[in-house]
């Protein structure tokens, strides 16, 4: 699962295209904050580029940018919100929220966590590290995961697995600096965000088939709900 956690199975991603365009629009209107220029604002730049790979339409882009930007009169009050605590089995478990309305989110994240724990502020994070997480796939043959993540500047790499790209881990501060290096080594981008990484996860083989669709379960219902942006759980593999 790594430090971000998808959705495995087809069945648990019902309407997943919806909600990953819900949860980018929010993404898109937090950025254009702070400028509806994305040559000028690279937090908004990285999103708009996500949100254009996953077909996001043109229309509700735009419309995006610019509620975010104060450019239709509609107040945006999204407040970004991380729930702590623990999956069943003690998975870790880091959950990244933008929500209009913190009473709402509140209670329905205690309703959740019931099957597992909810922790405190600063009862998971320390066993976290904070960075940036840039999804890449080689555009030629010849390219080296290992060469690229050196000459652009990443701290780290996760080779690719069956079926997912390259992870490439970067300082928070130099997310857009690497996502922009890495296209001259090879690689081309598929999303570009700030994240959260464990340091001592969990071993799958630690926990029976039960326990672990327990936990997928468990992820599936936290990410389903409208107003979780990002889950990230102390998982290996």
């Amino acid at each position: 699962m790594g430090a971000q956690w998808k959705a495995k199975h087809k069945d648990l991603a019902a309407n997943a295209k919806g909600r990953l365009f819900g949860k980018l629009a929010k993404e898109i209107m937090m950025a254009a904050r702070n400028g509806a220029d994305p040559a000028s604002n690279s937090r908004l730049r990285l999103v708009v580029e996500q949100a254009r790979k996953v077909s996001m339409p043109k229309d509700t882009l735009d419309r995006a940018i610019k509620k975010g930007a104060g450019l239709t009169g509609e107040a945006v009050n999204f407040e970004h919100v991380i729930y702590e605590g623990f999956a069943p089995h003690r998975v870790p478990v880091m959950v990244e929220c933008l929500t209009d309305n913190v009473n709402r989110t509140a209670p329905e994240m205690r309703v959740l966590f019931r099957k597992g724990q909810l922790g405190t502020s600063g009862s998971v994070s320390w066993d976290f590290d904070h960075v940036g997480m840039i999804e890449a796939e080689p555009a030629n043959a010849t390219a080296d995961a290992e060469v690229a993540a050196i000459e652009a500047g990443a701290q780290d790499f996760e080779p690719a697995a069956e079926g997912n790209a390259t992870v490439f881990l970067t300082d928070p501060t130099d997310l857009d600096l690497v996502s922009r290096a890495l296209p001259a080594q090879g690689f081309t981008v598929l999303s570009a965000k700030l994240g959260y990484k464990p340091k001592n996860p969990v071993d799958p083989a630690s926990l029976s088939a039960e326990d672990l669709e327990e936990v997928e379960t468990f992820l599936a219902a936290i990410d389903a709900n409208d107003d979780v942006q990002n889950v990230f759980v102390g998982l290996a593999g």
